[in-house]
């Protein structure tokens, strides 16, 4: 059982107030607290609110146990029984059914966390998944946890999702990592894609001066300030020329990108400020990298996924619950029976990333 991890992961308003100990990410119960379980009443153990981190099972077991006291009534193998059906909710979440309904966008993104691997410490990339549903809202769809952002990497992860249900794609957003640009193409066959906006301009920063940044994102933005898609594409031209003065090598970029970071144009503008980033996906990421900090280095890539898992369950629980629309489902209705049919592009990504460190 030593070499289990799991997630411990809290239903809102329970805790137990585990707080870091050691470097190490082991941490003890607050002795303040004397109680386990609550309203959640699903076997995800409670924790401090929110909170997910990666302990060894035998770890979890201890601490609890010492914690809550000889004449608790739990004993080391209930909290073993309880943290075995937490990897079994965990699981189910993973690889839930998704053909209850259609996701016509579906975001992509990638953050990095330290695991060891091959009795070494390296980056690992925990790639995420989520979609607006055909009511407008918004789900989780899937994660995986992998060496790299190869092509292989994620078609894998593409095709799972496909296996699980997902169809009807019509708009992908994402960065633009050449591995990640080829598996859209191979497994999302017909649905446009849209370059991350605010990715784009980051590589933009990266070719100018820093002085000079602020007023080349203001210029680049007025192209997202257009109101119609003809005008969105003519002002990225008027916006290359008006760059390329001075910085031959924006003008370049833009005109390369145009038909990647303007394909959010093909679609209903009331949606546009919504699916022209992948900006929804930084919460998510924010709060897998705030776990795992308690963490700091995982034993194993399984440790990194439960967490991950429990943390990104936990929030698309809470999107479900509170029941808040991302996108008005009459402008679904639009979208689904008016359905773009964006021009045929050539997809311009990056080079291939090396294997991470």
């Amino acid at each position: 059982m030593a070499g289990v991890f799991v997630g411990v992961v809290a239903a809102p308003g329970d805790r137990v107030g585990l707080k870091e100990a050691s470097r190490g990410g082991v941490v003890d119960p607050d002795p303040h607290e004397d109680r386990v379980g609550g309203s959640g009443g699903g076997p995800f153990l409670p924790a401090e609110p929110s909170v997910a981190v990666g302990l060894c099972v035998r770890r979890v077991v201890d601490n609890l146990v010492k914690a809550l006291g000889a004449d608790s009534g739990i004993s080391k193998s209930e909290v073993s029984r309880i943290c075995g059906e937490l990897d079994e909710e965990l699981t189910a979440f993973k690889e839930r059914p998704l053909d209850h309904t259609v996701f016509p966008y579906v975001f992509l993104d990638a953050t990095y966390c330290k695991a060891r691997v091959n009795h070494r410490i390296a980056s690992q990339a925990v790639v995420i998944a989520t979609g607006i549903s055909a009511t407008g809202h918004r789900e989780i769809l899937g994660l995986m946890v992998g060496d790299s952002e190869s092509k292989p990497f994620w078609t894998k992860f593409l095709r799972s999702l496909r296996a699980r249900g997902l169809d009807n794609v019509q708009l992908v957003i994402s960065d633009s990592h050449s591995g990640l640009v080829a598996a859209i193409r191979t497994v999302f066959l017909g649905a446009a894609w849209q370059r991350c906006r605010v990715h784009f301009v980051r590589d933009v920063f990266s070719v100018i001066e820093r002085g000079s940044g602020e007023m080349v994102a203001a210029t680049i933005g007025t192209i997202f300030a257009q109101t119609t898609g003809e005008q969105v594409r003519t002002q990225l031209n008027v916006v290359a020329d008006m760059l390329g003065r001075q910085f031959p090598q924006v003008k370049k970029m833009l005109l390369d990108a145009a038909p990647d970071i303007t394909a959010f144009a093909d679609f209903p503008p009331s949606h546009w400020k919504k699916i022209w980033s992948t900006n929804p996906l930084e919460r998510l990421n924010r709060e897998i990298k705030r776990r795992a900090d308690v963490v700091q280095v995982f034993p194993n890539s399984a440790a990194l996924d439960r967490l991950a898992a429990a943390v990104l369950a936990e929030l698309h629980d809470e999107w479900q619950v509170f029941d808040r629309r991302y996108l008005s489902e009459a402008s679904m209705a639009e979208l689904l029976t008016t359905q773009p049919t964006p021009p045929e592009t050539q997809i311009t990504p990056q080079p291939e990333p090396k294997q991470l460190p």
